[in-house]
């Protein structure tokens, strides 16, 4: 039997995971989408598709009769409507995936640590750079130390919506956070550039991680890389690494760490396109969040089931 999840944020990123819930999960049901603006094209795609919506955002989703077959709630909105908005479901007893930089509960990226917070009621899927490096972070990471990871991530401007352009400042924290928390580097450092070519280029990623070992074995490192773009291949179709990975021999000083670093620095670059199921696939970057989200929610309702007696 499927579980009944809904949406709050009837943007693009809400809508997409709209549709992939509807298109892709045989584990989830979706029930209802929660918006503020009745003339969004999100809640009109809903009601189209028999998908029960409110333009009263959280308040109106619990309101609706509907409600009472939601059991998880992605939140879809920005850093500063989900503290509101986690405080509502909270009450309610609900569990929630937050795709927004608030980071109320622990960061999550599912090929490196989904299985750790499994029993959590709000996990945050950190941000769209986030998901797209820290799982290579975390591969560096599991053949060696890394004493600084700094990624860069580029989007195309027309896929960075009003709630992108709100949380910049959340997201480049976040995600140096999430090196660290979730990749497992000493210190991190995010970047975000809004790229406004025409016609929009696809989200490119690139990852330096600085090693101590300036010895650590190459070739284990760029198979651990291989193994994870591979597995993130699984739910993201469209990420791919760019070229091989490259390896440079450094002595150099790092500011975040207080003084030099002699070893190795190990570079990745990434390349994430869209699957087009409501987004077009320059909009990688949102694409990979609604990915990482549905195959989380998957997995904590199958977790939860097979915890039942």
């Amino acid at each position: 039997m499927s579980t009944g999840v809904a949406v709050i944020g009837s943007g693009n990123i809400g809508t997409d995971l709209m549709i992939k819930v509807l298109r892709l999960s045989d584990s989830l049901r979706m029930v209802a989408m929660a918006g503020i603006d009745p003339d969004s094209d999100g809640l009109a795609r809903a009601r189209r598709l028999g998908v029960a919506t409110t333009a009263h955002g959280v308040d109106g989703l619990v309101a609706m009769p509907e409600f009472a077959d939601v059991a998880l709630v992605f939140d879809a909105t920005s850093a500063g409507a989900h503290r509101h908005n986690d405080a509502v479901l909270r009450a309610h007893g609900r569990t929630v995936v937050d795709l927004t930089p608030a980071a109320i509960g622990p960061y999550v990226v599912p090929p490196v640590n989904l299985d750790e917070h499994l029993s959590e009621t709000n996990l945050n899927m950190v941000t769209c750079g986030g998901q797209a490096t820290v799982p290579i972070v975390a591969a560096v990471r599991r053949v060696t130390p890394v004493a600084y990871g700094e990624i860069v991530a580029s989007i195309a401007s027309r896929s960075a919506g009003p709630g992108t352009r709100a949380n910049i400042d959340e997201f480049t924290e976040t995600t140096a956070r999430a090196i660290e928390v979730v990749g497992g580097a000493d210190r991190g450092k995010a970047i975000i550039v809004l790229n406004p070519a025409d016609p929009p280029l696809l989200m490119r990623d690139t990852v330096y991680c600085l090693c101590p070992d300036a010895d650590a074995d190459r070739s284990a490192i760029a198979a651990s890389v291989a193994e994870m773009v591979a597995t993130v291949q699984e739910y993201v179709p469209g990420y791919r690494l760019k070229q091989d990975v490259q390896f440079d021999r450094v002595d150099t000083y790092v500011p975040s760490l207080g003084g030099r670093l002699t070893g190795l620095q190990v570079s990745v670059f990434l390349e994430v396109s869209g699957a087009g199921h409501y987004l077009p696939a320059y909009a990688g970057n949102l694409d990979i969040m609604t990915s990482a989200a549905l195959r989380t929610a998957e997995r904590l309702v199958a977790h939860r089931k097979a915890m039942l007696p």
